[in-house]
């Protein structure tokens, strides 16, 4: 049984497609050209890149109503969002330029913290509909 795509799923599915781009690219042109000045932000975001496909991933498939994936993986996220922004408050020397998930997002708005609750929200929603 295939749900029927909602407006949330679409806006999330655009969030995280333009994060997952936005992210990666950022953190590749980091590492290749600025590497020296703060590696463990700019590995975290690339890391936080590879979470945003995964997740676009994980929230297309649970539209189909395989939502396995999708459990796991936006807890995953939310649990690195709040470890990564905890860290570069505590670790200052770790982060002498933000990730994207420094400051708990802060440098876009807080949607990076904002992405995976409402992911959840919307997967319990979706859960709720089988």
């Amino acid at each position: 049984m295939t749900a029927p795509r909602s407006g949330p799923h679409k806006v999330l599915l655009a969030l995280y497609a333009l994060f997952a781009v936005a992210a990666g690219a950022r953190a590749l042109v980091q590492l290749i050209t600025q590497y020296d000045d703060a590696p463990v932000a700019y590995w975290l975001s690339l890391l936080a890149s590879i979470t945003y496909v995964l997740g676009w991933w994980a929230i297309r498939q649970a539209s189909a109503g395989r939502t396995g994936f999708a459990s796991v993986m936006l807890w995953v996220e939310l649990a690195g969002v709040l470890s990564v922004g905890t860290l570069s408050l505590l670790v200052r020397d770790w982060f002498p330029e933000p990730s994207v998930w420094s400051d708990y997002g802060i440098g876009y708005g807080f949607v990076p913290a904002v992405l995976p609750i409402a992911g959840l929200w919307w997967l319990h929603r979706q859960k709720n509909m089988f």
